[in-house]
């Protein structure tokens, strides 16, 4: 398949939001997220990518050019106090950290060297923005819960390899709303 991957900010991100909200609600929907997304809420939650002066977007297209993958970054500094607060509380200066927001690619398109190449656009974009370190979260599930699938392996190896190490230390506290349930509940994410 010919992917095309971009990296884009400003205005350029901004008219991508819709095609980004439509990707995380499909492939959120599946183990480990469980995202029951609309897209009333998408359009009130990524502006602020579109918003920031690091809002990063990256795009991976196929030959038709349908996204069918993304990942967003930007400045610490410019996230939300809830994903701030573990990094404040550790000590860490915030204006250093730029921040890996999600990483979504449809799985017939997994296992192609998209999640490398949103990592390397990522890195570059913190480099471009003068950020010295980067950073992610993600989710914490019990692996007893019961929509854990059999076969499921974690990205951990991946990230390992990409020299990112796993802070147990550093947990945000992140709420969505879950297949199956009535309303938000937060979730720890490290």
């Amino acid at each position: 398949m010919n992917i095309t991957v971009s990296r884009l900010s400003g205005e350029a991100l901004a008219t991508r939001l819709d095609d980004l909200a439509k990707l995380r609600i499909e492939v959120f929907r599946a183990w480990p997220y469980l995202y029951k997304g609309t897209m009333a809420y998408e359009r009130q939650y990524l502006p602020r990518y579109a918003e920031a002066k690091t809002g990063t977007l990256i795009v991976a297209q196929n030959e038709d050019g349908k996204i069918v993958g993304a990942s967003t970054a930007l400045g610490l500094d410019e996230e939300d106090d809830y994903i701030q607060k573990p990094f404040v509380d550790a000590g860490m200066a915030l204006e250093t950290i730029f921040y890996f927001g999600e990483s979504v690619v449809l799985p017939d398109y997994r296992g192609q060297g998209i999640g490398i190449r949103f990592f390397q656009e990522r890195e570059a974009a913190a480099k471009a923005h003068g950020y010295s370190q980067t950073s992610f979260c993600s989710v914490v599930r019990p692996d007893d819960h019961p929509a854990r699938p059999k076969d499921y392996l974690p990205l951990n190896s991946f990230w390992k390899r990409r020299g990112y190490i796993q802070r147990p230390d550093l947990v945000a506290k992140f709420s969505w709303r879950d297949i199956g349930e009535r309303g938000e509940s937060e979730k720890p994410m490290i």
